[in-house]
């Protein structure tokens, strides 16, 4: 089948022809970005949490199920990254095989995530810097990291992807360190006797919270595993999507297992659920710090400070790369201002970068309002914003199966497969809408309800809505016709 031309980009973008983003991410920079994209504060610290209220099994089981989600998300995204490689896949896949206005608001609602994690993450390290420098200033933190991710993405998109891969293995390899001393001391081989299942099968565990804990964390959860899809983003940078993003993707499902499930099984065996200390998300009480305390493992508490400081610089700089290629992308489509599809000589979306680094400025108001009080206004901006371009990837991987079956292609033709269709991103999307309707609803079961929490944690549902029909409205855009959605089979075709 002849590709048609785009006229989206003959119409906006014609001097940008020649103009692409460099393929300098290998195999091994996306496999780190695809493992450590799921790696984030929220294991080292709100895993303990997460076993208080629901109980050992709860937890174990509410990370599965939100598990399952992420990993059909992943594989629905992986099917269509490696076919149609884009840096802008959520609002281009959006776009094309949904409606343009619903990729419109795609696009727009992961920059504004993206964006505004930076500030969030940013805001958190100076919380991080100051458990060793505790007089110290927070805009001098912010804006030091803020100046090393911006560095590390200006110089080249292997800076990135080696800033990424580097800080991804150190939080690799302090979760698998974190596993073998944990599994020593449940055997008794480390750090005293052996505990064994006393503590999945105290009191009432292992399901104290009942269905209603279960539910609260798997709310929860999801936010735990918020950048996993950022490898399809990177896959418009990859020296070859067709092999090495099915290979990223099939790594979903072990570093799940891994990382989350065995990390907080382990957790759970060692520390009883009803330990008030798993309450906290101070650092002094982490999970992981208080079990390599037990351990005799010297500096717990400054060796799991520094993972957690890497976990939150690798957040930062995935979400800059993110956010500048997805303005870039818009603008060769024409849903965004054209100066953000100028690259530099070594293929980098500068302007992208500095709107987006303006953006990341924000958390030096925790210099005026507090670090923490800051931290917080900034994660309940973006909440629920990650569950929406989610839903949208399993949606437009939806519609893209159908178009694609109804035009008769096989699907020898796809390089990767996505497992389980439909019955996989029928459950993605179903998980998906129930997060994003029950986001906060513990507001709603309180005496009295609190107003702002509630606007806060919904914020992210009126953003999309109003992009989405107010893009629709101007524009005009209809729904794409099964039958109407055009595919490309060179693989080898640049990358827009």
């Amino acid at each position: 089948m002849v590709p048609k031309k785009d006229n989206n980009l003959s119409q906006h973008a014609p001097q940008l022809e020649e103009q692409t983003l460099k393929r300098g991410l290998k195999a091994r920079h996306l496999a780190m970005i695809s493992i450590g994209g799921s790696i984030g504060t929220g294991l080292f610290l709100s895993s303990g949490a997460a076993i208080h209220t629901a109980g050992p099994g709860g937890a174990l089981l509410a990370f599965a199920l939100v598990g399952a989600m992420v990993y059909f998300v992943m594989t629905s995204l992986g099917e269509m990254a490696a076919f149609m490689p884009t840096s802008g896949s959520f609002s281009t896949y959006g776009t094309k095989f949904v409606d343009p206005a619903f990729g419109f608001a795609l696009g727009w609602t992961y920059w504004f995530n993206w964006a505004m994690t930076i500030a969030a993450e940013l805001s958190a390290s100076t919380m991080i810097m100051k458990f060793w420098f505790p007089n110290s200033s927070s805009w001098v933190w912010s804006a030091s990291f803020l100046i090393l991710i911006f560095l590390l993405n200006y110089l080249s998109v292997k800076g990135y992807g080696e800033g990424e891969y580097w800080l991804s293995l150190i939080k690799v390899s302090a979760i698998v360190i974190f596993i073998v001393v944990g599994v020593l001391m449940i055997f008794g081989i480390m750090g005293g006797e052996a505990v064994g299942f006393k503590n999945f099968t105290v009191d009432d565990a292992p399901f104290s919270g009942g269905l209603l804990g279960v539910f609260i964390v798997f709310i929860a959860a999801g936010f735990s595993f918020q950048g996993t899809e950022i490898v399809g983003v990177a896959a418009g940078e990859s020296e070859d999507p067709a092999k090495n993003i099915p290979i990223a993707i099939k790594s979903v499902f072990w570093r799940i297992l891994l990382f989350y499930i065995f990390a907080i099984f382990v957790i759970a065996l060692l520390v009883p659920y009803t330990d008030p200390s798993l309450q906290s998300e101070n650092v002094m009480v982490s999970p992981f710090t208080l079990i390599f305390e037990k351990a005799g493992i010297a500096f717990a508490a400054s060796l799991m400070n520094a993972v957690i400081l890497t976990a939150v610089l690798s957040a930062g700089n995935s979400s800059l790369y993110a956010s500048t290629r997805m303005l870039y992308s818009m603008a060769r489509e024409g849903q965004a201002p054209q100066i953000f599809a100028k690259l530099n000589k070594r293929g980098i979306p500068v302007a992208g970068m500095v709107l987006t680094c303006a953006v990341g400025t924000l958390a030096f108001l925790a210099s005026f309002f507090g670090d923490g009080k800051v931290y917080i206004w900034l994660m309940n901006a973006i909440g629920i914003t990650g569950f929406i371009f989610w839903l949208g990837i399993s949606i437009s991987h939806y519609r893209f199966r159908k178009a694609f079956m109804a035009q008769g292609h096989s699907l020898d033709l796809l390089p990767y497969k996505a497992k389980w269709f439909p019955i996989g991103t029928i459950f993605a999307i179903a998980c998906g809408l129930i997060v994003i309707l029950a986001q906060n609803f513990q507001a709603f079961l309180a005496d009295e309800v609190d107003w702002g929490s509630v606007i806060a944690a919904y914020l992210g549902v009126p953003l999309f809505l109003c992009l989405w029909f107010g893009y629709k409205i101007a524009k005009k855009t209809k729904l794409v016709k099964p039958e109407d959605v055009e595919f490309e089979f060179d693989y080898e075709k640049k990358i827009k």
